[in-house]
């Protein structure tokens, strides 16, 4: 039964088999909408065309969100975001068509939408069953493939543990090979013999950068071998941000720290913030009026308060805050925080901090662009200048845009941060959302945010 199901896995791939089971599930959900919408399977000529043409739309899609590779590390919640993309995008595109080309009469709307609800059901439900019944197997040590490590002890050891604590994805060690310094030729010509020997799938070379040149070495001693090679480098004590194997100027580069909103994804971000910003914008409109109305009624000066803060690339902005102190001056450079009790603050103004409600303005900087609803919360100037040289990666925080709220926030880590510590954990919660960056998460940040309330401990 093992090499059953390794066989299958390995002889029929998910770039293979997914995009033809996408195909299959928009023929028969597009069949089912038909029956449901007119009673009978006789598609006309016309609907079979629009079945081919949302097929060979949403592989596309699929393809361009890398939704067809890396299935064994893939978590199934990525598959079914990506495969709701495409499918949005490929009903937005049918939509799109029917009435530019004014032929609404000719197409049912409701056979579009019910042949996209039917056929992502079906192709949602595939990759749910192929995911459990291959995660399932991997466990049971069924579908594996297996791995040859090579490279320094203490290397190998992170390596192991890093597989064993993710035996869904499938790894086994077929071998190891030890070494501390250059392999000499004896050590070279045993380490093709044991992975001869061993019959593993792939060899992965686990050493630190330092030992690069090691590399080559290894790669043409197993140049003989059919096992496919990896370089698994060593980043000990690096804070790497969404790092990811690239191609730049024809040659193959390791993405150390970058941002993932590039491509589709900042177009996807933008999109969010222009949809549910301006909901959110026309919701709020009546409050802020009241609000404005209060602040001008209860104490003398402007209704908002604008600062510069540092948006995304380190480019500076203006941010929109409701007033809630007192006109007062600082000394430059410098920008003492709101504690607990402080006199600066109105007793309006109190309540607006308490309850978030002094961020609505910041809406405008999310339609405007320099700001997202969701992101890293923009610091004043002076507390960059201050914590980029005592919190490690501070500044990689501004790789996005600033968000009105963030995953640090629905955390925890909101308000004032009046110790080292408080910022560190914020920058890593700031840190860990830029690496894990996707349409899903800000939708679950924006729910939290609604649904544990603005008001909050830290806030004053």
């Amino acid at each position: 039964m093992s090499r059953k199901t390794l066989a299958f896995s390995e002889r029929y791939p998910a770039p293979l088999v997914v995009p033809v089971v996408d195909v299959l599930a928009i023929v028969f959900g597009g069949l089912v909408a038909y029956w449901v919408r007119f009673d009978n399977f006789q598609l006309h000529d016309r609907y079979v065309l629009a079945i081919a043409i949302m097929a060979l739309t949403a592989i596309l899609l699929n393809n361009l969100l890398d939704a067809y590779t890396r299935w064994r590390i893939t978590s199934l919640f990525t598959l079914l975001g990506r495969l709701a993309l495409a499918w949005f995008v490929v009903g937005v595109l049918a939509a799109s068509i029917i009435y530019f080309a004014y032929v609404a009469e000719r197409y049912s709307r409701l056979w579009v939408g019910m042949t996209l609800v039917f056929s992502f059901m079906m192709a949602g439900g595939a990759r749910i069953l192929a995911q459990v019944v291959l995660r399932r197997a991997r466990v049971k040590g069924m579908a594996r493939r297996s791995v040859f490590l090579v490279g320094p002890g203490h290397n190998l050891v992170d390596v192991a543990k890093g597989m064993r604590s993710a035996v869904g994805e499938g790894y086994s060690i077929a071998g190891v090979e030890r070494f501390t310094g250059i392999p000499d030729e004896a050590c070279l010509n045993r380490l093709a013999r044991r992975v001869n020997e061993s019959a593993a799938r792939e060899v992965w070379i686990c050493v630190p950068l330092e030992m690069g040149s090691v590399v080559r070495t290894i790669y043409y001693a197993l140049r003989n071998h059919t096992a496919e090679l990896r370089f698994v480098p060593d980043f000990r004590d690096m804070h790497l941000l969404n790092h990811r194997m690239s191609e730049v100027a024809g040659r193959f580069a390791i993405d150390l720290s970058v941002s993932p909103m590039n491509g589709v994804a900042r177009i996807i971000k933008r999109l969010e913030d222009i949809i549910i910003g301006g909901l959110i914008t026309l919701i709020i409109a009546l409050p802020c009026i009241a609000v404005a109305i209060g602040i001008k009624m209860t104490s003398p000066g402007p209704v908002l308060f604008k600062q510069h803060r540092t948006g995304v690339n380190g480019r500076r902005f203006k941010v929109y805050k409701f007033r809630s102190m007192e006109i007062h001056e600082e000394a430059t450079g410098v920008v003492s925080q709101a504690t607990m009790g402080d006199p600066r603050v109105t007793r309006l103004g109190a309540f607006l901090r308490r309850t978030s409600l002094d961020e609505l303005p910041q809406f405008y900087n999310v339609l405007q662009g320099r700001m997202s609803i969701v992101g890293p919360r923009p610091h004043a100037l002076a507390h960059n200048e201050y914590y980029r040289e005592l919190v490690q990666s501070y500044m990689w925080r501004h790789k996005v845009k600033p968000g009105i709220t963030g995953w640090a926030q629905v955390n925890g880590f909101r308000g004032e941060t009046d110790t080292l510590e408080k910022m560190e954990r914020r920058v890593e919660y700031d840190l860990w959302y830029i690496d894990n960056w996707s349409l899903w998460l800000d939708l679950r940040i924006i729910f939290l945010t609604i649904f544990k309330g603005f008001a909050h401990k830290n806030a004053y």
